[in-house]
């Protein structure tokens, strides 16, 4: 699984405390600069702050160039309601002609029918409990039977990694993985100690 990272740290340097392959995820709330011009990066909405849409814009148009390194733009979201980003990404979806887009499924997806023609992938947001329930383990194993790009957000410790990657998951992202080494280290760590039978 790839890990997408919105850090001022060296990106190979991230790759060699988590042991898998970093990208980078650019956010409206950083405004990071690429760090490798010819690598793909993802874009999320910095909604599970604050969503700001003059910044998003501006992100979306920073980036243009390289849209064909894009794996996939965050629509805007409402975090923990699945009805009310699915009527922000009706509003937007129009604004990100021309990118691969991800709808952000939240709490309460699993009652509601996912555009799947109209999307490139899925992010998986929500709360936690949501996040890690049977409902958004089948909305991953959907989106991998379609086809879809999968990225889950805010993966932070080793067993959440370890699940959704299993599960078949191509990209994650986390605040804590991108701020501090030591939560790198525990994914690296997890990966290559043994496993018990």
């Amino acid at each position: 699984m790839i890990v997408m990272l919105d850090t001022p740290d060296h990106l190979s340097e991230c790759e060699k405390e988590l042991g898998c392959p970093v990208e980078q995820l650019f956010t409206p709330l950083t405004r990071r600069n690429p760090q490798r011009l010819d690598q793909r990066f993802g874009m999320d909405n910095g909604a599970f702050s604050r969503f700001d849409p003059d910044g998003f814009l501006k992100m979306l148009k920073k980036h243009a160039e390289r849209r064909e390194y894009c794996r996939f733009v965050a629509a805007p979201d409402v975090v923990g309601s699945a009805i009310r980003t699915l009527e922000c990404f009706e509003h937007w979806k129009p604004r990100l002609t021309g990118w691969p887009v991800a709808l952000v499924v939240q709490d309460g997806q699993e009652l509601l029918r996912i555009p799947w023609d109209s999307i490139d992938a899925i992010f998986v947001g929500g709360s936690t409990s949501w996040k890690m329930s049977v409902h958004a383990a089948a909305i991953v194993k959907a989106a991998k039977a379609i086809g879809k790009w999968c990225h889950i957000g805010r993966i932070n410790t080793p067993g959440r990694f370890e699940y959704f990657e299993q599960l078949g998951a191509d990209s994650c992202d986390g605040t804590g993985l991108a701020r501090y080494s030591h939560m790198r280290a525990a994914i690296l760590n997890s990966l290559t100690e043994p496993k018990l039978l």
